[in-house]
Parts: C-alpha cells; structure tokens; sequence
C-alpha cells in the first residue's frame, strides 16, 4: 500500500497510522510493519500505532528518531507493507520464563535493540526479565561482547591502556576529576568514557558538561587520547556499545540497575575502548547498591572473572560508601569541589583520599608505582599540580576553557539553608535520601541544582548550625525540595525525634 508520508516530530520509534489504513493492510496496534523510502530505498521495519483522528486515512505518521534512519520528507509517497515480527521476541519470552540466552540469542536480541526494531515495551521486557531471572556468567559475556560487537571499537597501537569505573550508589562520587588526570599525568592513556546519571544526581558526562563538549566521536576520542592521554567524555554519544544508551533510557523510569546487565554495561564500554586495566570501584554502605562486604567481594569476583574471559586484568576497590563522598551533591557543586582540590585544597578528605586510592591501584597496575606506594605517587602527581595541568589539557581539547577555575562557576541561584533542630553529632546520613533530594531540586538537568553538606557523619552540630543548603536554578524547584527535605529526613542527628507513639493522646 501506498500512503503519504507526515514527519510527527515526537522522540520516538514507529510509525501511526490510521484505524482504516491499518485494517486494510491486516495490522493492529503492537504489530509491525515495513516501511520503504523510495528516494532511497531504505527499508525498516517499524512498530504500529493507530488512530482515528491524528493521521486522516492515506496518510503515514513517522516518529523522529524511526525517521532518522528513513529520511522521508514530509509528504513523500512510502510504500508501506506488513512485516513479521522480529525472532528476538521469543528469546525475550525465553528470559522471561527463566531460561537461559546463547550466544547467538542473545547477539540477535541486541542487533534488535541497535537497530532500534524493538519498541519500548519490548525492550522493557527484556530488561525486567534479566532483572527477575538474573543472567548467569556465560549470559553476561554473551550480552558482553554483543554490545561490543554491535558499535564502533578503539584499537590502540600500544598498551597499556588503562580505565576506572564506579557502580554508583553515592552521591558525590566525582573521583574520575581526580583519577583521569592523575593517570594522565603519569603518561598513561585513559580514554574515560561516561554515562549520564541513571539514578543519581550527576553522572561523570553530566559533570564534565559543565566544563566542555561531551559527545564526540570514537576515532576522535582515540584522537584526543593519542595526543594528550586521556578524555572524559558521554559513552552515549560515541557510538561505543550503542546498546547500553538505549537499555538506559528504559531503565529510568524503574530506577533499576539488574545486575548482568550492569556487570556487562561497564566491561563492554571498557572493552570496545580498548583497556586492558581495568579498576572499579565498588561502594558499600547500607544506602548504595550494595550493602554488605560480602556481596560486594562477591561482585568484585564476577568483574574480575568477566575481565578473564575478555583478556582484561581488573582490579577492584571496595569502598566506604555510608556517606557521601565530599561535600557536594549535584553537576556545578560537584565541578567547584573537584577544581578547588585540582587547585589546591586540601579538604574533603573523603574525596582526595579516594581519589588517590583509585588511581594508585592503577598506576600500581601499569607498572608506574610498585604495590603499596601507588598513592602516594598519585598524590605527588596532585600536589605538584602535574594533575591540574593534565586536566586543563582535557578541557581545552573537548572545546572548553582552560583557564576555567572553580571561582568562575556559580551554582544554583534559590538557596535554602536547613539547620539542625538540636545538638548532638550527625549519626546518619541517608545516600538516597540526598539524592532524592538533589534531584527534586533538578539535579542533574539543571546544572546548578544540588547540595552542599555542612556536616557529616560524626560530625558534632549544635541547635541552629547549618546541616546542609538545597541549591536550585528555579525556585519552584527549590520549594519542591524543601517539602521534600522534612519528608526524607536524610541527616540524622543525635536526640531528634523521630517518632511519637501514640500520635493523638489517648483518654
């Protein structure tokens, strides 16, 4: 059938088409069709939805992200057929029943996420199936190297090639200002790719936005890594395991992070840049992603054996993660922090001293420090101010200013100061809590919203001292926060009520 093309310019894939138009050619909604541009003779198969008002009869409404590959104009003349339906549904179906994915299962399930032939329920499914039915070690591989396979690969001519990941689960974990230059510095390539943040207030790329362009190219982040050692730059822009961006999108709305899926997110992006020294970082705290050291020791074994099976040697760090790490919470706040201790500061200690822990267990994994001293030959890299001029080398290659010091950046505008409503020490700080609440504030898309932290955990406070300020670029946000805040209760401090039981006086 042929039927007029109409560009609908909604971010999302298929097409919409009429009730009738949709009846004659025997589809109904869910259904595939295959679409062909004449001019070109692109051909794709597309989800359908119908209507009986938006898209009169004779007529075919193409999402915007199905048309970027389609390039139809507006009113062109499409031939329009129905389309089976794809063979990676039944492998969804088979995860979702408990069963286990080949190899080939699972390639052809991610060819189908790439190529953008599943919709957005599909690909839900399969991600709620890996999420109840956890992928086994040999799925992870599988699924692994099929992101790998499916994007574009950086093959550099010398090794090593070092790189770092954190799972997340705390806020204000922005050790990668630190560790990226540091290892830079020390002349080793870290070619950094990072994601925006999924559930957290600031992921690295969100960071690094504040400072320079994220979204480049692969050939030009092997470019920029040849010539000054390294980058920091959004995974999802690279074309780099292009899969993962688009399992991402789906997860939001869950605020889920399965585990196979997790373990094969971070290896397939450290694999298709090319490292083959690999450091995560595992935070453990009650409030992160992983509460307990043994589960975290448990995680650490399933890394390092992924990385065996990918010729990768990996190393990983179980961290403190009860509090956060530094004082600051959200994209600008996060930035000031990291360039003052760049420039020189010598506080927060929480965050300097993991930072350096990190990047030593790498400089000690690359032969540039022997075992033991690796931070402390970090820490000369920081002080001598080698790391600030590496960094300022990564700014200045991403297109941004070079100059840039932490005085130039202003957070939020709206401020709310909340104080402690009684004396004692800080006896909890909620992780999620503080990020809930960040993020009420527009965290991370608004750069300047978040928080700063005035006390920690342990820390002694007295009756009227401030605990921590909600930042905001607009104040209804703000406003949002601070009801949010006297719901969330995130800092605990010694002697606050918590609850009264009975609530009403009995008679």
């Amino acid at each position: 059938m042929k039927l007029t093309a109409k560009i609908l310019d909604i971010a999302t894939r298929g097409v919409l088409l009429n009730q009738l138009d949709a009846r004659n050619i025997g589809v109904l909604n869910g259904d595939r069709v295959q679409v062909i541009n004449p001019k070109n003779g692109v051909s794709i198969a597309a989800a359908v939805e119908t209507t009986s008002t938006i898209i009169p009869q004779g007529n075919l409404g193409v999402y915007r992200i199905t048309n970027e590959r389609l390039h139809l104009d507006d009113g062109t003349d499409t031939e329009i057929r129905q389309a089976g339906r794809p063979a990676s549904l039944d492998f969804i179906k088979k995860k979702m029943d408990g069963g286990t994915l080949t190899k080939e299962e699972t390639l052809t399930i991610i060819k189908d996420v790439v190529s953008d032939d599943l919709s957005a329920a599909e690909l839900t499914a399969f991600i709620t199936a890996s999420y109840i039915n956890p992928l086994d070690m040999d799925e992870v591989e599988h699924l692994t190297r099929s992101m790998v396979e499916t994007g574009e690969q950086i093959k550099f001519p010398s090794r090593p090639i070092v790189d770092k990941h954190s799972i997340g689960g705390v806020p204000g974990n922005k050790i990668t200002f630190l560790v990226v230059p540091i290892i830079a510095a020390s002349g080793l390539k870290i070619p950094k790719t990072s994601s925006r943040a999924i559930t957290g207030a600031g992921g690295t790329a969100d960071l690094m936005e504040v400072l320079a362009s994220v979204e480049f190219s692969a050939s030009e982040v092997q470019c920029m890594t040849e010539k000054i050692g390294g980058c920091i730059v959004w995974g999802g822009a690279t074309n780099i395991a292009p899969a993962d961006d688009k399992i991402i999108v789906q997860e939001y709305p869950f605020k889920i992070d399965a585990r196979g899926q997790m373990l094969a997110s971070v290896m397939a992006k450290k694999f298709a840049v090319g490292a083959n020294l690999v450091v995560i970082d595992i935070p453990v705290g009650l409030h992160t992603k992983v509460a307990t050291m043994q589960d975290g020791r448990k995680m650490a074994r399933e890394f390092i054996e992924l990385g065996e099976r990918l010729n990768m040697k990996v190393e990983c760090a179980l961290t403190y993660g009860d509090i956060p790490v530094g004082r600051s919470i959200g994209p600008k706040l996060e930035v000031i922090e990291a360039l003052r201790v760049l420039e020189g500061a010598t506080e927060p200690n929480s965050f300097i001293q993991k930072s350096l822990s990190i990047a030593g267990i790498a400089l000690e994994m690359a032969g540039k420090a022997p075992r033991g001293s690796g931070a402390s030959v970090a820490h000369d890299l920081l002080v001598k101010g080698k790391a600030l001029e590496k960094f300022r080398q990564i700014i200045e290659i991403q297109g941004g200013d070079p100059a840039a010091q932490s005085s130039d950046i202003v957070p939020g505008e709206h401020q709310f100061v909340v104080n402690s409503p009684s004396s004692g020490y800080v006896i909890e700080m909620n992780n999620r809590s503080l990020i809930t609440l960040a993020r009420t504030a527009g965290a991370p898309h608004d750069s300047g919203a978040g928080l700063l932290l005035h006390a920690k955990k342990g820390n002694l406070i007295k009756t009227g001292e401030p605990l921590f300020t909600i930042f905001a670029d607009r104040n209804w946000r703000l406003q949002n926060a601070i009801e949010e805040g006297r719901r969330l209760m995130p800092v605990i401090v010694e002697g606050m009520l918590l609850d009264r039981v009975p609530s009403v006086t009995e008679i």
